[in-house]
């Protein structure tokens, strides 16, 4: 498109350009809410329009300007060569490959975001490090949502085809054009840093990510508000922890502490327990039919008979909760009782930091250890954080390979990892060879995305409303079998086997896609030999509560830093994760959703079960604790203090 010929015609045609480039971003924010339907959904008739139209326009003026900036400089320019053709097409060229970016990077975001619960941010860079496999991946998502790739394209199209090239001023309007461009090249500045910012200069700190939970209702929903370019322009070599200065230090141990003291000495008499960890790859507690006999009017059977009947014979708890909302955030959170705060533990400058765990402190009693995962190893730095935190072996895909027991290559799904059914029985099987007592922890992966089953399975499991179903129904079968294996073992008995889920994933029952939901996964200890207490107890269980939970049953007598509890030692249940700039405590039935500075929301999920009912008022003690486990848990990160050698 071409602006005719006038004094203005620059002007106008930098205008026309950036309301396209708003038109655009707007358009991506549609699709990406309509791919992600299913999270927003429930909660949808309580977002105002004009919040979301006035959020939505705040972060694209900062990611468009910020994106935009070499565009408005080579437009604007008050130079004779920046009028020449070939300068206007350079900057359309630019415009264009920018804006394309733009719209290729958000509507890819709304197919990651299924899995990642949230807007991407820098740390996705290094994430998938030591995978082979991205390619592939990349390719099916293409087939899979070709709609989008096709939306892209239109987009793309439409960002070149109306695209308003200025038109040569006629000489007699050269002189008046001119100082109107000179004003514009200067005045370009101040506002591309007021929208960069979010607001006036003097009035508004940088715009955050947490910002966006000012326009919704729940923390999940501040991406329909985000865009991409905008999380990842924010997060780009930014610090990941600053530590708040909620309280002095006597007073801040006095309200929480992770120093752990157990003053019992069993686990060096008699005959120690083993410890076996299960985290099963996206094995959310919507689909565990034991958890939920109250959905779809009692008639729920769920997807794993198995688990339901070993969930019979455990310990377990009313609310059971993930701490983070990716399979990288739950290996700290489960073997170190490290949440995920702000960004993964592996993502972050503090990743080098000293770290403890349930390796490294029963390693201190004799304990061997093993980890064991059946993806390429490397990834997600699972090797490297079982190194750090004290696991004496790593077990992956390779080690898998070259053992002539098993099928190598063969059982390979063909994405991410060995398939679940063959691998157990490989850990089964190793576990055989380790010196007693030993601690051991797998990590499954069959329940992931692309949601495929081995051939012979095709038949037996199939969707049942979610395509993760028949995933689910195969991993459950799984476990029963790698269990078969196992009770024949002469450790079996003198074994505690725990057993959770990394994070959520796909869900149909809106009671799962509220804040707590989207955090709900299995937590159950099981002890064959019945020693240990059986049956649901009240209260709320986390997965940073599995390491001192553990060692509390063992006995362990040196102090240790956690940032959980022991489930069975205190009355006073918690659970806290974080998500979109949002804490989120849950205290005696009572949540409370904190930025950093004030509680923003309050909700009683046992009489609010949808969350839709803010309170008016929080219990000041709710909010005293979380801001302690806040300023304990970035004072230790930046400080590295996460062992007890280190204080």
């Amino acid at each position: 498109m071409r602006i005719s010929s006038s004094k203005y015609s620059v002007i106008i045609s930098t205008l026309w350009n950036l309301a396209l480039a708003y038109i655009v971003y707007m358009l991506c924010r549609t699709l990406y809410v309509c791919e992600n339907w299913g999270l927003f959904a429930s909660g949808w008739g309580e977002l105002g329009f004009s919040n979301l139209l006035r959020g939505s326009l705040r972060f694209d003026s900062s990611a468009i300007f910020y994106t935009n900036a070499l565009y408005l400089i080579m437009m604007l320019m008050p130079f004779r060569f920046a009028q020449h053709n070939w300068w206007q097409k350079t900057t359309k060229g630019i415009f264009v490959t920018v804006n394309s970016l733009a719209v290729a990077i958000n509507l890819s975001d709304a197919v990651y975001s299924q899995f990642s619960g949230r807007r991407t941010t820098a740390s996705f860079f290094h994430e998938f490090e030591g995978e082979d496999n991205l390619s592939k991946i990349f390719f099916t998502e293409v087939v899979n949502h070709w709609y989008l790739v096709l939306a892209a394209i239109v987009l793309i199209a439409l960002i070149w085809f109306l695209y308003a090239m200025p038109v040569m001023q006629a000489e007699k309007s050269k002189k008046s054009g001119k100082w109107l461009q000179i004003t514009s090249f200067v005045l370009v500045f101040p506002i591309s840093v007021v929208a960069m910012r979010g607001g006036i200069i003097n009035t508004y700190r940088p715009l955050t990510i947490a910002d966006a939970n000012r326009y919704v209702n729940q923390p999940h929903e501040a991406a329909i508000v985000l865009n991409t370019p905008f999380t990842l322009i924010r997060t780009i070599g930014k610090t990941t922890f600053e530590v708040p200065h909620y309280y002095d230090s006597e007073e801040l141990e006095a309200i929480y502490s992770p120093i752990h003291s157990i003053n019992q000495d069993t686990i060096q008499s008699g005959n120690p327990k083993n410890v076996v960890v299960l985290i099963v790859e996206s094995f959310g507690r919507e689909y565990i039919g034991f958890y939920n006999r109250q959905l779809d009017s009692g008639n729920y059977k769920g997807f794993t008979p198995f688990v339901d009947s070993l969930l019979s014979n455990s310990l377990t708890w009313e609310t059971t909760l993930a701490n983070g909302r990716k399979s990288i955030d739950a290996m700290p959170s489960i073997l170190s009782s490290i949440p995920m705060f702000v960004e993964p533990f592996f993502m972050t400058v503090y990743s080098q930091n000293r770290i403890g765990g349930l390796a490294y402190e029963l390693g201190s009693k004799g304990y061997s250890s093993a980890f064991f995962h059946g993806g390429n190893n490397g990834t997600m730095g699972f090797d490297n954080f079982a190194n750090a935190s004290g696991w004496q072996h790593y077990y992956g895909r390779n080690e898998y390979n070259e053992d002539p027991r098993f099928g190598g290559d063969k059982d390979f799904d063909g994405t991410w990892a060995i398939w679940d059914e063959p691998f157990l029985q490989y850990f089964a099987t190793k576990m055989n060879e380790m010196q007693q007592p030993f601690v051991t922890a797998l990590f499954t992966a069959s329940s992931h995305h692309p949601f495929a089953i081995p051939e012979q399975y095709k038949e037996l499991f199939h969707d049942e409303g979610l395509e993760i179903h028949k995933c689910i129904r195969y991993t459950d079968n799984a476990l029963r079998l790698f269990f078969e294996t196992a009770s024949q073992q002469p450790w079996f008995k003198n074994t505690i086997f725990v057993i959770t889920s990394d994070h959520t994933n796909m869900s149909n029952h809106d009671e799962y896609r509220t804040p707590l939901g989207l955090y709900s996964v299995p937590i159950l200890i099981y002890d064959p030999s019945g020693e240990l207490p059986k049956g649901i107890r009240s209260g709320v269980a986390q997965q940073i509560d599995i390491m001192p939970t553990l060692l509390g049953l063992l006995g362990y007598d040196h102090p240790y830093i956690a940032f959980g509890k022991d489930l069975l030692s205190q009355s006073d249940t918690w659970a806290v994760n974080y998500m979109s700039g949002i804490y989120q405590y849950l205290q005696n039935d009572t949540i409370i959703q904190f930025d950093g500075e004030k509680v923003t929301a309050t909700y009683i999920p046992s009489s609010d079960p949808l969350l839709k009912q803010p309170m008016s008022t929080h219990p000041a003690s709710h909010e005293q604790k979380l801001k302690a486990i806040i300023q304990q848990y970035m004072t230790r990160m930046t400080g590295n203090k996460l062992v007890m050698s280190n204080e």
